[in-house]
């Protein structure tokens, strides 16, 4: 069990670094004028978390240096909405849901 919320922590951890990361870039190119007024910011944000979440993936791995099974770099993906999520709604919408979906005993 202490494994289980070890793992946890490090995925939550990993979203949250992300998501800063996607954020930041995302603030910076709506400093251009031009891009902001052509690209909308969602689109914008999906983007860079669909790019971003399988190359920190692969950069983890290779790092670890740990093989990359399939199932990892679908997981990066799925990983990418919910980073996408968070830096679009930011952190109020992920505990607005996760108080829904875990039910306090």
């Amino acid at each position: 069990m202490a494994n289980l919320t070890a793992d946890f922590s490090q995925y939550i951890l990993f979203i949250g670094v992300l998501a800063f990361v996607v954020s930041v870039i995302t603030e910076a190119l709506k400093k251009w004028e031009w891009f902001d007024k052509k690209v909308p910011t969602a689109l914008v944000v999906i983007c860079l978390s669909l790019v971003l979440c399988p190359v920190a993936m692969l950069g983890m791995m290779q790092y670890l240096k740990q093989p990359i099974e399939w199932y990892m770099v679908f997981a990066s993906f799925v990983a990418a909405f919910i980073v996408a999520l968070v830096a679009m709604d930011g952190w109020e919408r992920v505990t607005e849901l996760a108080e829904k979906l875990i039910k306090k005993g």
